[in-house]
């Protein structure tokens, strides 16, 4: 673990993985809740977590350079299913990397358990975890002006899904009409760090023959 001080009232802690990230933001957070630790934001990424509006960042820096890092947290019991047409256009793509038809795409994407791992990017983006390593597609050499809303995509080792329409460079598999994000809404964001995601393929229903 390293802890690197940001500005005036911040600290930057580097872990070895996802899971250790996971981990020190669940524990980090539990110790908010008590009172133990008073911190502004604490926002968790692949393997940082930043620790914002702290009054005494050089103690907390003594603190955590000792502290043993805590087990993974256990998995939420909930999980969210997002229902995707696996119709995107990067979808022969991904299928000629992974050196399989288009369809075992959908079949091995919806096969797998996804666990929300940081949000960032966008508000209601979540970068997913869950595909073997074997399944980790590059970026798109050119990105996209435009991503439309609800298209699923993979990028490295992540699945994501684009709550807003925006420029990306991601490998694009499908779409859902699930809204990532509502203002609304309360929490706005669907996805939260820890979640657990399912993708549920869904089909078109077939066109009425004509008369």
């Amino acid at each position: 673990m390293r802890v690197l001080p940001v500005g005036a009232d911040a600290l930057l802690v580097e872990v070895a993985s996802d899971d250790e990230a996971q981990a020190l933001h669940a524990e980090l957070l539990r110790r908010r809740a008590e009172g133990r630790l008073p911190a502004g934001e604490i926002v968790p990424a692949a393997r940082t977590v930043l620790l914002d509006g702290l009054p005494e960042p050089a103690r907390l820096a003594a603190e955590l350079t000792a502290l043993d890092l805590p087990p993974v947290p256990p998995r939420a019991t909930e999980t969210v299913e997002i229902p995707v047409r696996y119709d995107g256009p990067d979808l022969a793509d991904v299928a000629a990397h992974w050196g399989v038809p288009a369809r075992e795409v959908a079949r091995v994407h919806a096969g797998a358990e996804f666990r929300v791992a940081f949000c960032g990017f966008a508000p209601g983006f979540g970068y997913l975890t869950g595909l073997p390593s074997r399944y980790d597609v590059p970026r798109r050499p050119t990105p996209r002006t435009a991503v439309p809303a609800g298209s699923v995509a993979l990028a490295g080792p992540y699945t994501g899904v684009y709550p807003r329409s925006s420029p990306g460079g991601w490998q694009l598999i499908g779409t859902t009409d699930l809204v990532l994000w509502d203002h609304t809404r309360v929490p706005a964001a669907l996805l939260s760090p820890g979640t657990r995601v399912r993708f549920v393929p869904v089909t078109e229903p077939e066109p009425e023959p004509a008369a």
